[in-house]
Parts: C-alpha cells; sequence; structure tokens
C-alpha cells in the first residue's frame, strides 16, 4: 500500500466533515481541511500545471491551453479507426493527454507515435461500483498496454456512507497498481453532496493520487467551478485537480482554471484550442 495515514488522525477528520453543517456557502474551512489533522501526501506534492486567477489570465493572453487537455474519447461504440484518429488530433496540436477506455490503449499508443502525450486510460468506469481487486487488475493491464496515466473512478457508495477507510482503500489498491504511473481519482461531485466529495478529495490526497477529479462526464452536471473550488481547498498545493465534463468553450475551461484547475477533460479539445 502507499502508506496508510494514521488510523486516529483520519477518523477525527472524518467525524469533522461528518458534522460540517451542508449549507455553509463558499469554500472549505480551513479547520477542515486534511492538513489540519496533520494528514498529507504520501511522497509530497505531485507535479502539477499553473492554476489560478494568474495562470488563467496568462491563458487568456495567448499561453497554450493544449498542455492542460486531456483528449477524452470513451463513447463504447468507438471504432479502432476513431480511436486511431483521436490519438493523431493528440499528437498534432500537441496535447497533454488523450484519455480512452482500456480496450483502447494499444492502439491509442500507436496512435501517438512516441509524442509527449500522455495514454490515460479510465478504471472502474464510470460507475466506481467494481470490487478493488478488479480495478487494480484493471489498472495494471491498462499499464501493460502502455498508458502512463489512470483516471479511476471512487467508491462513490462509499464516499456517501461516510465510509472513509472503505473508499482508501479501494482508492489505495489502484494507486499500488499503477504504480509508478500516477492516478486520478474520479469523484462523480453531481451525485455527492459537499462532505462526500471532501471525504472523496481527501482519499486521493491520502492514497498517494495525483490528482482529484470532478467527474466521469457521463451525467449532469459535469465541471463546476464551486466543485473545482471545494476541491482545490481540500487539496491545497499537493494535488492536481482536474474538471471534466460539458467543458465546450475556451471561456468555460479558463473559469475552470481560474478556480484551481490544473487539468481540463474534454471531448471538445480542438474547439477549445
Amino acid at each position: 500500500m502507499s502508506g496508510s495515514p494514521d488510523s486516529g488522525r483520519l477518523r477525527a477528520w472524518a467525524a469533522a466533515v461528518a458534522s460540517w453543517t451542508e449549507g455553509e456557502p463558499g469554500p472549505l474551512p480551513e479547520a477542515l481541511r486534511p492538513a489540519a489533522f496533520g494528514l498529507r501526501r504520501p511522497g509530497g506534492a505531485a507535479a502539477q500545471l499553473p492554476f489560478g486567477a494568474e495562470a488563467a489570465e496568462r491563458l487568456r493572453q495567448g499561453a497554450s491551453l493544449a498542455p492542460y487537455l486531456d483528449h477524452t474519447l470513451l463513447r463504447p461504440d468507438a471504432l479502432p479507426e476513431e480511436v486511431w484518429r483521436h490519438g493523431a488530433e493528440a499528437r498534432t496540436h500537441g496535447l497533454g493527454g488523450a484519455c480512452v477506455h482500456p480496450s483502447r490503449v494499444r492502439t491509442l499508443v500507436e496512435a501517438l507515435g512516441g509524442a509527449p502525450v500522455v495514454p490515460v486510460a479510465v478504471v472502474g468506469f464510470p460507475s466506481g461500483a467494481h470490487l478493488p481487486e478488479v480495478k487494480a487488475l484493471e489498472a495494471r493491464l491498462a499499464i501493460a498496454d502502455g498508458a502512463r496515466e489512470v483516471d479511476a473512478v471512487a467508491a462513490l457508495s462509499a464516499l456517501r456512507a461516510g465510509d472513509v477507510q472503505g473508499a482508501l482503500l479501494d482508492a489505495e489498491a489502484v494507486v499500488e497498481a499503477a504504480r509508478p504511473w500516477p492516478v486520478k481519482l474520479i469523484l462523480e461531485t453531481g451525485l455527492l453532496d459537499r462532505r462526500a466529495v471532501v471525504l472523496g478529495a481527501g482519499v486521493a490526497l491520502l492514497s498517494g493520487c495525483a490528482a482529484v477529479k470532478t467527474s466521469t462526464g457521463t451525467g449532469p452536471p459535469g465541471a463546476r467551478v464551486e466543485d473545482v473550488t471545494l476541491l482545490r481547498g481540500v487539496v491545497g498545493t499537493e494535488l492536481g485537480v482536474k474538471a471534466s465534463g460539458g467543458i465546450r468553450t475556451r471561456d468555460a475551461a479558463l473559469r475552470l482554471v481560474a478556480a484551481g484547475a490544473s487539468r481540463l477533460g474534454t471531448s471538445a479539445s480542438l474547439a477549445l484550442l
């Protein structure tokens, strides 16, 4: 495992989050952040692109958005030639990553042809309602086929139930299976209340993930500024935050970067450029 946190501190933090008044507006209070309980990401802060108002302004002034974009093709009926074209688009435009199902990773890697575009595979997609062993195997097989990042759906039911330990063990299994490659933990923020979202971001942090991700993009409402703000408040600068789902315009993308997103998942990458 990736170094489980002190169980007493974990329980104390989860209890504090559980008692948080759900209707409180604005970002997460500092007293409820994992760091306030001495809980940190094992191995230190993960690498990520710049985020916040200054980063968004640089992008508005002409800096390239391409490195922020994970070019996404997750339609279950996508043909091999569509996956190939998807990879070729990511390569041609110098995008940060290209994201597909594990069964399409080999084709994607061939299409990328050694370009500096990260091949990303989703795991436990889209429900997250898989046994941890199944998620771990799926991650391991995707890595063997050439994936160099994994986006894994969290144990959403455990988060809704406040079972932070169960959700943590689930995420740790994927992190261990994907090692040494980064894992981004997907939360379905449209399904979870704010307390469960906070717990999910904390699980991403404590399991050794490299980033936490807003949503799968398969259901409403997709990426929202308020969700990115909440996630960034939990993880601080220790993790990346990936916004995904329904990002169709450059202006929407820049608002998310300003709110704290350091990565964007979208099927509309070329339109955003």
